[in-house]
């Protein structure tokens, strides 16, 4: 039987009162915050970890997950420069002239970002973060899915979404997930959410996933899909073999954006659309 929270030292919870507010935390930085030795720090890690109230990550530790998703500010702040890489490779692959959905996510957002250079784009998003970064761009058409918008992270979700969605025929779908599976599941807190991912990867001739290699780290009750659906996965680093293995089984295009075993060559041209 675990023990109360009461029972945690001052400094294991302060570390978990950080985690809930970051998302992640660091080795390092928690032993330079505390002033105590990294050793130190791993111990306390190790204890919170025992307890299932954080899972280890490779530096540090981030908060438990499996039935609820971290705060809209955190999932912002975790592994933001891998995202960023991310959406750079992403945006790579996506030829001026296209249209394309984006969806709901931090990682989504920041492709997004990336795209607003791109000429003669549509966008069609379910997202309002996607909408306010967007919205300045010349080169891109925006449209916005309706129905009511979260509070919590602006993500638009509902009948009305997927009634949108459906209407469309787009040359790209640029999806995130909460969570992945080794054996090539994508995963996923809210089920209305996922039936617009559903609806959007349906609806779209391409599908590209963008996720940093931490989501094998945690865990969502909702499948999304198979890897095996998509066309091209963009992540940080190389993923576990099983899921590398069930990419090349689907024929999905596995395309790293940064350092890593080079083992195979990774395309970083950009995909060809389709008309008709």
């Amino acid at each position: 039987m675990s023990l109360p929270l009461e029972a945690l030292s001052d400094r294991q919870q302060a570390i978990l009162a950080l985690a809930r507010r970051d998302g992640r935390v660091g080795v390092e930085d928690l032993a330079a915050r505390f002033a105590v030795s990294p050793q130190t720090i791993r111990k306390d890690l190790n204890t919170l970890c025992d307890r299932r109230l954080l899972a280890r990550q490779h530096g540090g530790a981030m908060l438990a997950s499996g039935i609820e998703n971290l705060a809209y500010a955190a999932r912002r702040a975790l592994a933001h420069e891998e995202k960023r890489r991310i959406a750079g490779r992403c945006a790579a692959l996506i030829p001026d002239g296209s249209s394309l959905f984006i969806n709901i996510g931090t990682t989504t957002e920041e492709v997004a970002r990336a795209l607003a250079n791109h000429r003669n784009l549509l966008v069609v998003t379910n997202n309002i973060h996607v909408v306010s970064i967007l919205l300045p761009s010349p080169g891109v058409e925006v449209v916005v899915a309706g129905g009511p918008v979260r509070r919590a992270d602006g993500g638009i979700v509902g009948e009305a979404t997927v009634d949108l969605v459906s209407q469309f025929k787009l040359d790209f779908a640029v999806i995130g997930a909460s969570a992945l599976d080794e054996d090539g599941s994508l995963l996923d807190f809210d089920y209305r959410e996922v039936r617009v991912a559903r609806a959007i990867l349906a609806n779209a001739r391409h599908g590209i996933l963008v996720a940093d290699a931490g989501k094998f780290e945690r865990s969502a009750p909702v499948r999304i899909g198979h890897v095996s659906q998509l066309h091209a996965v963009v992540m940080d680093r190389p993923p576990p073999e099983r899921f590398a293995e069930a990419c090349r089984l689907g024929g999905t295009r596995l395309d790293l954006a940064g350092p890593g075993d080079p083992g195979e060559p990774y395309e970083s041209d950009a995909l060809e659309t389709e008309t008709g």
